[in-house]
């Protein structure tokens, strides 16, 4: 009997030796110095809108000897000269062994690493691979000298909108002033409450002028406005304001709220490129565009030449879908184009789950859209493109990233501006902004 134990005991012992060989030799099977080796294509570059279309810098690197087969992934990651990558822009290649970034897709990244336009700054490149959950191997960082472009105007001020009437209060953030054609000379559109309001520099207190009559002073008194929709102009040289009733509509058989009966659809103004848009259903009938739902001011297009004239022809829609309108005042074109929009779906949004979505608006930047002022219940919202559920979002976390298909985003009942960026289509975000 106990040569049989100890025949136990034996051979239990040799089990566990051969098992912790067996997990010796796993560890030393993956070679530790078994990383990417990145080779950039280019080592100083200089993008443009006219070259955006085109490939600009290609990241490629041979597959690694890890020592066995491995089922690695790999990530692009790019991050400011001297981060340390906790804010980096990240690609997810897959298991392709190079990644080529047209030259509009990486200026998107680098604007979002907070680069300056027109100014060359080295970017640091790095290439991850990953085995399994927990294994991520990095390479030797690359740097490449970059010099993005804008691709948008850039209308911003450092000046605001202050007050009761506005949509943050006296606390703010402020309403945003932009740039004219003239020197310190500025423009808000916006709608506000009864209330009073104020201009100040910076979202504070040290620079803010107030008024009576149109004229401006520094520390002045209190602005008093009556709720509505209004253009407002500050003359910085001149210190002179001015408060103007100012909305732009679509109005029409073709638009939902017919020719006038109901508010006209609202034009929204861009400022990433100085137009007025709008996403909304058409029939196939006509419409016009026209000022403070009023027919003092309206415009049509005599001729149909894409040019808008003053009291001119309906312009013709010539079938039902969703459209994007574009209106362009300073050289009075307009375009009506077929769209495919991103939409809000869900028990919160005015259509519920069945729609139609509240349609968002494209900026400026490419893949990154906007909704202005929507009024939402309490209750639950994903993201989808085009009405439909084939391509839709949802955040799995609540931690403003969106996943394909991801969870419902629970919201509470307010009116909301909402931005969605998909220009990282590896980290698709989104972000609410309670008005």
């Amino acid at each position: 009997m106990k040569t049989i134990y100890t025949q136990l005991l034996g051979a239990l012992a040799a089990l566990l030796l051969l098992t912790s060989c067996e997990k010796d030799e796993i560890r030393a099977i993956l070679k530790p110095d078994a990383v990417p080796v990145a080779t950039l294509s280019s080592q100083n570059l200089v993008l443009t809108k006219d070259n955006a279309e085109q490939d600009a810098l290609t990241i490629s690197w041979p597959a690694p000897n890890y020592g066995f087969n491995a089922a690695a992934t790999y990530t692009v990651l790019l991050d400011k000269k001297g981060g340390d990558f906790s804010k980096a822009e990240s690609v997810v290649i897959g298991t392709d062994l190079k990644k080529t970034f047209k030259g509009r897709e990486l200026n998107n990244l680098l604007l979002k690493l907070g680069l300056v336009p027109g100014t060359a700054a080295d970017v640091d490149v790095k290439v991850q691979s990953t085995m399994g959950a927990s294994t991520t191997l990095s390479s030797v960082l690359k740097t490449v000298k970059v010099t993005p472009f804008l691709d948008r105007i850039d209308l911003s001020t450092n000046w605001g909108l202050v007050g009761s009437a506005t949509t943050n209060g006296w606390d703010g953030p402020d309403m945003p002033f932009y740039k004219t054609d003239k020197a310190n000379v500025f423009v808000a559109y916006v709608t506000l409450r009864d209330g009073e309001i104020k201009f100040r520099q910076d979202n504070k207190w040290d620079v803010n002028y107030g008024g009576t009559g149109g004229t401006a002073e520094k520390g002045g008194g209190n602005i008093a406005v009556k709720a509505g929709t209004y253009r407002i102009t500050f003359d910085l040289n001149g210190l002179k304001y001015t408060v103007e009733p100012y909305s732009l509509g679509l109005v029409g058989d073709a638009t939902p709220n017919g020719w006038g009966d109901k508010p006209d659809t609202p034009l929204i103004y861009d400022p990433t490129s100085d137009t007025w848009k709008a996403v909304i259903a058409l029939t196939n009938k006509s419409l016009k565009i026209r000022l403070n739902n009023d027919w003092a001011v309206n415009y049509g297009d005599k001729g149909a030449d894409g040019v808008l004239d003053a009291g001119g022809d309906n312009i013709a829609i010539p079938a039902a879908g969703t459209y994007l309108v574009t209106v362009d005042f300073k050289t009075m074109k307009y375009t009506v184009e077929v769209y495919k929009a991103w939409g809000v779906v869900g028990s919160a949004t005015p259509n519920g789950w069945d729609g139609p979505d509240a349609k968002f608006i494209p900026t400026g930047v490419d893949k990154v859209f906007y909704l202005d002022a929507i009024t939402l219940k309490a209750g639950e919202i994903k993201f989808r493109f085009n009405d439909a559920w084939d391509v839709n979002y949802g955040d799995k976390g609540n931690d403003g990233i969106l996943e394909t298909g991801g969870d419902n985003i629970v919201v509470k009942a307010g009116t909301y501006s909402i931005t969605l960026d998909l220009s990282n289509a590896s980290r698709p975000t989104y972000t609410m902004s309670k008005k």
